[in-house]
């Protein structure tokens, strides 16, 4: 006999219906109805159907809007190889990607109001009233099982929630966007979590250069846009870097005395222990505190140089090793020495970090640390999964000698 369950959501104006029926051993078929109240009155229908495979590695990104997480996903997908791109044939405007064996999902996708909806209510995006965190978490746990489903679709041209599109589960499923580690129950579904963090300076900056050199704003409306979005930022976004596994943090050099222009960096990779199937990055000796200056015969260093620290440390009250890069490179092809000197890089071959940067010479970062801890990032995150992959394979042979 098939069960149904109704529920409601946090979010301002979404109900759910979830019916499972029964099914083979081989497959599995849930239906969720979505109603969505809107000066439209569109209502999603989903279906899902598939039979339930091998188990999808679930990964979440969180960060605020236009700090990196697009150039981030594009390092990681290339680490697994083969192109990310929109699933063929689908909505033009959607923001998933998808490659050989990754599915990348945009959480905007999971906004319970578009962007009128958000006006009359006088909330933003950031606000998780304006979020489904319901359907989310049922379409990734589904997901995570194997399970195949339709998801929503947010349209950044329109501000307005489009048909939804089918996602097969894949060997690896990336979510990411304002809230991959708010809510707990879909916290609980990651098998690794990362945090970019992008220091107020830096943000403030990186606009400044984009939007007024890009797109003719001004200054004061600028500082008005950041502003605004601040106190959500702070309450709702901010707060979920405690639960990562890793964090980016991007600050000012402080190798430039008063720098402002937001161009020369320093970056920190912040790695928690103790988190299963991940070893820390470090940099000469494990455990210890080095301060290490490369410049010289081996490494060309314009001004003002660059400098790389190491050492363990607590963060949120949690053990952690932190490896830093204050400066930026000159020529990539001379990050071989450096990569030469930094262990637990989870490569398969010598110089793969140096390949992986060369590759991608054109993107964002890649001559200083953002693009460098991205990378790495991007490797230990394979191995993860082919260990968490290992291990599942092994179990059944495990439990049947028990």
């Amino acid at each position: 006999m098939a069960v149904s369950t109704i529920y409601s959501t946090q979010a301002l104006n979404s109900t759910h219906f979830l019916t499972s029926s029964p099914s083979s051993s081989s497959s599995k078929q849930v239906f969720f109805y979505r109603r969505h109240q809107s000066q439209t009155n569109r209502r999603f229908n989903t279906i899902i159907t598939c039979a339930a495979q091998q188990q999808t590695v679930v990964i979440g990104l969180a960060a605020d809007s236009g700090c990196g997480k697009s150039t981030f996903m594009r390092r990681l997908t290339s680490v697994f190889g083969g192109a990310a791109e929109p699933p063929k044939g689908g909505n033009p405007d959607s923001n998933t990607l998808i490659s050989d064996m990754t599915s990348v999902i945009c959480l905007d996708d999971y906004h319970s109001l578009d962007r009128t909806g958000r006006k009359e209510k006088g909330v933003t995006a950031l606000d998780p009233r304006a979020n489904d965190f319901d359907l989310m978490y049922e379409q990734v746990k589904a997901l995570k099982s194997g399970i195949a489903v339709e998801k929503p679709i947010y349209n950044h041209v329109t501000g307005l929630l489009d048909a939804p599109e089918l996602i097969q589960p894949p060997k690896i499923l990336v979510i990411e966007g304002l809230h991959p580690m708010f809510d707990e129950r879909v916290r609980d579904l990651l098998d690794f979590s990362i945090y970019l963090d992008i220091s107020n300076e830096v943000k403030f900056a990186w606009k400044i250069q984009r939007d007024m050199a890009e797109r003719g704003h001004s200054l004061e409306s600028i500082k008005a846009s950041i502003e605004a979005r601040k106190p959500d930022f702070d309450a709702f976004i901010d707060p979920q870097k405690q639960y990562a596994d890793a964090v980016i943090e991007v600050l000012p050099t402080q190798l430039i005395p008063d720098d402002n222009e937001g161009k020369v960096l320093r970056v920190r990779l912040i790695m928690k222990e103790g988190v299963k199937y991940f070893s820390p990055v470090y940099l000469f000796d494990e455990g210890s505190t080095i301060s290490w200056i490369p410049c010289g015969r081996k490494l060309t260093c314009s001004y003002p140089g660059i400098k790389f620290d190491y050492a363990p440390d607590s963060y949120f009250d949690h053990e952690v090793s932190v490896v830093e890069m204050d400066g930026q490179f000159d020529r990539l092809d001379e990050l071989i020495y450096v990569e030469s000197h930094l262990s637990n890089l989870s490569t398969k071959f010598y110089g793969e970090v140096t390949q992986q940067m060369l590759k991608h010479a054109d993107f964002p970062g890649s001559n200083n640390g953002t693009g460098l801890f991205q990378t790495i990032v991007g490797l230990k995150i394979r191995d993860l999964y082919e260990q968490l992959i290992a291990n599942k394979a092994t179990a059944p042979a495990e439990a049947a000698k028990a």
